[in-house]
């Protein structure tokens, strides 16, 4: 019965969630910039990894539903789920994380990004701190051989919940941007200070790229 009971609520949250995520993206007015970067990185037929933190989640699933790329999210009760909903948007889902099941979720984007399929991480997740960079994701592109791609984005009013996260929606008919940095290779091998420099600049990339992003409207 508990299982029964379960699969009906899977069902109702995931229904729900991707519904929500789509109708809120539909009110959006969204502004684009750097596309050019994504754009390059399908025209030249590379690797790469979009990186976006676990609190700015919303606009990228809405700009890129139906491309199957291919989202680590966690094996928790909440990792299933976000992966259920996904799924409902058209992404295919690799379950781990940096504290359940990180090693086969691992091989298994990397095979992902190997085969064509772009691949979606958020850095900072499942649980925090927010805004740290967890080196996994640079092991997983050295071992592609794929580019991480920084995507973010902001809103005009915004409504930022107290999660560890921050994690930040919309008002409906917003003014929103849509934020793409510039890709960043990953050297295939590296020493542990070369690994921990880089770790460290993609981080403080995608920190600055979402202070861009929310000054836009303050401007």
């Amino acid at each position: 019965m508990a299982a029964i009971k379960n699969r009906i609520i899977f069902l109702i949250t995931q229904t729900l969630g991707s519904f929500f995520i789509r109708m809120l993206g539909k009110t959006a007015r969204i502004t684009v910039q750097g596309r050019e970067h994504y754009e390059w990185l399908m025209h030249e037929n590379k690797r790469f990894i979009f990186c976006i933190w676990h609190g700015r989640i919303l606009i990228p699933i809405y700009l890129h539903q139906n491309e199957q790329i291919v989202a680590m999210v966690s094996q928790h009760r909440d990792g299933e789920i976000i992966a259920r909903i996904l799924t409902q948007l058209g992404f295919k889902t690799v379950r781990g994380s940096s504290t359940r099941g990180g090693q086969r979720a691992a091989i298994d984007m990397i095979r992902a990004l190997r085969s064509g399929s772009p691949g979606a991480i958020m850095p900072d997740g499942p649980t925090g701190p927010r805004h740290i960079f967890k080196p996994g994701t640079i092991t997983i592109a050295q071992k592609a051989g794929a580019y991480i791609l920084p995507f973010t984005f902001s809103a005009q009013k915004a409504i930022t919940f107290k999660s560890w996260d921050r994690f930040t929606i919309w008002w409906p008919f917003s003014r929103c941007l849509a934020l793409y940095g510039e890709p960043v290779p990953v050297p295939a091998k590296t020493s542990a200070d070369e690994f921990e420099q880089y770790k460290n600049k993609i981080e403080k990339k995608m920190i600055e790229l979402e202070e861009f992003a929310d000054a836009f409207f303050r401007e």
